[in-house]
């Protein structure tokens, strides 16, 4: 936990601890403590109800209380040597107070309270770390080049800049490259999240994790396998995730505070009473008064709420990873998006075809499907989608970084790009699709230009209704995108976005959130490995759709899990009620400290009374926090909005 929390992770920094390694909850050995330990305490509970005696009430106990204080005592002691406290110091003190006052209980039930909160913290952080190293999985097992003209197969880690690298149609790219030779359409969804591959050339840039698509290529190395592009990405989510977690807890913060203040306290109690020559009496205050600062209700005010909290989140599809999530979440007042898979489908689709003379639209369109038959390119698959039927095209072949060429009853037809083709007459038609946010694509039959075909990858339906909702909850709304900015511009306009940021790597994504972060709190909500950066980067990373990237999902504090984007604005105004309900139960937790404490100091509250009053506010707390649990049901959907068709072509 934090340094606030007076508790270590230096085991972080040191070798690969088994929470790092563990697969499920009860793999973490803080959650195990926590369930021994309360297992001890009811047992310890039911003898003492049958009227045993205290002889096996009393080892029960006092073991709870060993099993659960070895999850932060140890680590709290640790800091203490390095001049730094929290809640993890006013525990273990607290602890040892009721200890010496007789109430082992008390101390038990203290110790394993702060122990569950200890084990959800590993887990996450241990969930996390494993997503991180899926990254890497994206470079192959091995990589060609060339040595003396001849090819030869070598590890990745051996590439050094200015090796040549063969990288045949299919193959990915092992580390950051230029083109020296070939043409090809790069697919680099893995970096930046786009599902239209990039044509490339010589002389082009080329980045590690990418697909070659349909060419065979020779690539200079450029990069190291320690610094190319996934490698920095890991970096980026490292450095970003170290920095997250002080600060982060409510609790941790305030007790930072509070913590030197009640021990500056009891310090002068016990100096008080040798002045006054009754050091027995005021040692006894001085212990009473620690146990009444005790945090009981205030280190179970959060936990309780964040459990009620996430498991009413899970409820309507999302994720949520701890306090600190909810607590920052709750305070967010900007929202990055990432457009594809994000705001959009991540379907690419045919959206008007335009045609010359006579030719009718589904000519064009059977004409389209029959060349793109057997091709796997996402433009490929939406004509594939669109075409009534596919035309009995031959001798298909492909030019890499234009398009494709057949016959048809012994004519020539063609498609590809324009610029490839002539647009001819279509060509202020192939511009009005292109503004429109849309890959233009031309058919020509015989030498003659006969269509265009306009495929875009829409929005969700639901996406303006989403935004005008943020909009209106007055959060400010950017999109983020690693595609061109005619195309972003366009659909950032049909959702309601009017800050855009396009052609973006997934380190300037993490940069932009930098500073978006220094103007207010800010979210990024992602989808795929490209978003892991900024999602580390934001105040809160949330993560679209159960069946995206891994890596996504590990990294962000929040996933979505289903494909409705009406789950942002709902899980957004949780949060805010949830953070509200922390806020009552920290107050709430803080107000009986305050009023407890000069009852202690004065004599006027014993122990046994103290106790008590701790015992009945924690009922209270955990009552409140157990309201997180309630899901509003109030925010139907309005109709679904999408954004504008193309005007078709007459």
């Amino acid at each position: 936990m934090s340094d606030a929390c007076g508790c270590s992770d230096e085991k972080i920094g040191t070798e690969e601890s088994e929470e790092e390694e563990a697969v499920s909850f009860w793999q973490v050995s803080e959650v195990r403590a926590a369930a021994a330990s309360g297992v001890l305490l009811l047992a310890a509970w039911i003898v003492s109800l049958a009227g045993g005696p205290q002889i096996l009430i009393l080892p029960l106990e006092i073991t709870a209380l060993l099993v659960a204080a070895w999850t932060f005592v140890p680590s709290t002691l640790r800091r203490l040597f390095t001049g730094r406290i929290g809640v993890g110091t006013l525990m273990t003190i607290a602890a040892a107070g009721a200890v010496a006052l007789g109430q082992v209980e008390e101390a038990a039930m203290l110790a394993f309270l702060y122990a569950i909160s200890e084990g959800l913290e590993e887990y996450s952080l241990a969930k996390t770390r494993r997503g991180l190293r899926a990254l890497l999985d994206l470079v192959p097992a091995e990589a060609t080049i060339l040595r003396d003209g001849a090819e030869v197969t070598v590890s990745p880690s051996t590439l050094t800049p200015g090796d040549r690298m063969v990288v045949r149609p299919g193959e990915r790219l092992a580390t950051d490259g230029r083109i020296i030779i070939g043409r090809t359409s790069l697919d680099t969804s893995a970096l930046t999240g786009e599902s239209v591959p990039v044509e490339a050339g010589p002389g082009a840039e080329v980045y590690a994790g990418s697909i070659n698509g349909t060419g065979p290529l020779e690539v200079e190395v450029t990069s190291t396998a320690e610094n190319n592009s996934l490698a920095r990405i890991v970096q980026i989510v490292e450095a970003e995730q170290s920095r997250k977690g002080p600060g982060q807890r409510l609790a941790d913060s305030i007790a930072s505070k509070l913590v030197p203040g009640i021990l500056i306290v009891a310090v002068l109690i016990i100096i008080f009473g040798f002045i006054v020559g009754e050091p027995l009496l005021w040692f006894e205050r001085a212990l009473v008064v620690l146990v009444a600062a005790s945090p009981c209700a205030l280190a179970i005010s959060v936990p309780v709420t964040v459990v009620a909290s996430v498991g009413a989140a899970s409820r309507m599809g999302v994720l949520i990873k701890g306090g600190g999530a909810l607590e920052t979440l709750g305070k967010i007042r900007t929202i990055a998006l990432d457009k594809t898979g994000t705001l959009t489908r991540n379907k690419p689709a045919v959206i008007d075809v335009a045609t010359t003379g006579s030719v009718s639209r589904d000519y064009v369109l059977v004409l389209a499907a029959g060349l793109e038959s057997r091709s796997e390119h996402p433009l490929a698959r939406a004509i594939l989608a669109a075409a009534p039927n596919r035309a009995e095209i031959t001798d298909v072949d492909t030019v890499p970084g234009a398009g494709l060429v057949g016959r048809l009853d012994g004519r020539r037809v063609r498609l590809g790009r324009p610029g490839w083709i002539d647009a001819g007459a279509l060509a202020a038609d192939v511009q009005r699709m292109q503004q429109a946010g849309a890959t233009a694509v031309l058919i020509e039959d015989d030498g003659q230009v006969i269509g265009a075909i306009a495929v875009r990858d829409e929005l969700r339906p639901e996406t303006r209704q989403v935004i005008d909702r943020l909009n209106a909850s007055g959060y400010t709304t950017v999109m983020l995108t690693g595609d061109n900015l005619i195309t972003a511009t366009a659909l950032a306009n049909a959702a309601g976005i009017t800050e855009v940021h396009a052609d973006l790597r997934p380190e300037d994504k993490a940069e932009i959130i930098r500073t978006l972060k220094a103007r207010q709190p800010t979210a990024m909500v992602g989808d795929g490995v490209n978003d892991a950066p900024a999602l580390a980067t934001a105040d809160t990373g949330i993560a679209m759709g159960a069946m995206g990237t891994d890596v996504a999902i590990e990294t962000a504090d929040i996933a979505l899990m289903g494909e409705d984007l009406n789950h942002l604005p709902q899980v957004l105004d949780h949060a805010r009620r949830t953070r509200n309900i922390m806020l009552q139960n920290v107050g709430l937790s803080l107000l009986l400290i305050t009023v407890l404490i000069p009852l202690a100091l004065f004599g006027t509250l014993g122990l046994a009374a103290v106790v008590l009053i701790h015992e009945l506010a924690e009922i209270v707390v955990i009552a409140n926090g157990v309201r997180a649990g309630r899901l509003s049901r109030t925010t139907a959907p309005r109709a679904a909005q999408t954004a504008p068709a193309l005007e078709p072509a007459a």
